[in-house]
């Protein structure tokens, strides 16, 4: 079943208005709160890969991308509509990422990498903002990817942290 925004008629293009009318005013919101605007989003993800491509534990799994600056404007896209409600961003993070074999330590280094760089560039509200959404957005990709190992996440506390994710294999 096509959802609302795929319709068409009046009350479909009135519903789109309204939903793009809400997106934009999330938008507003969320810059105001925190001072994020999309040249923030941006420095920020060029400089995050810039050194995550030179990290010996995550890096390499950035060799195959052919496309850096195409790779740059989608990852963009996707902070764009998690940080700021753009919705430009119409991927699936989950299969994108399925094929590398990520592993716990690989989730660890780059909320490592991430926090480091969000703040070094944002503000203080700007860098728990992201960092929020980062961590939930590891936390789900790698639930998923344990979960299509097999494995089954167990949380482990880190001193000072929110419960992460570990995993056993199934029975």
């Amino acid at each position: 079943m096509p959802d609302e925004t795929e319709a068409s008629g009046p009350q479909a293009a009135s519903l789109r208005a309204i939903l793009a009318e809400r997106r934009a005013e999330a938008s507003r919101a969320a810059q105001e709160a925190t001072g994020l605007d999309e040249a923030v989003l941006e420095r920020l993800v060029r400089t995050f890969y810039a050194t995550a491509r030179r990290d010996p534990v995550i890096g390499p799994l950035f060799a195959g991308i052919e496309d850096w600056e195409g790779h740059v404007t989608k990852i963009h896209d996707f902070w764009s509509s998690v940080a700021l409600k753009t919705g430009r961003y119409h991927g699936q993070p989950m299969a994108a990422h399925a094929p590398l074999g990520l592993r716990p330590e690989h989730f660890a280094r780059w909320l490592a990498l991430f926090e480091q760089t969000a703040r070094e560039i944002c503000t203080v509200e700007a860098a728990e903002y992201l960092l929020e959404r980062a961590r939930r957005i590891a936390s789900s990709l790698e639930h998923g990817m344990a979960f299509q190992r097999g494995e089954l996440p167990q949380p482990v506390t880190a001193p000072g942290r929110a419960p992460r994710a570990s995993t056993r294999t199934l029975s």
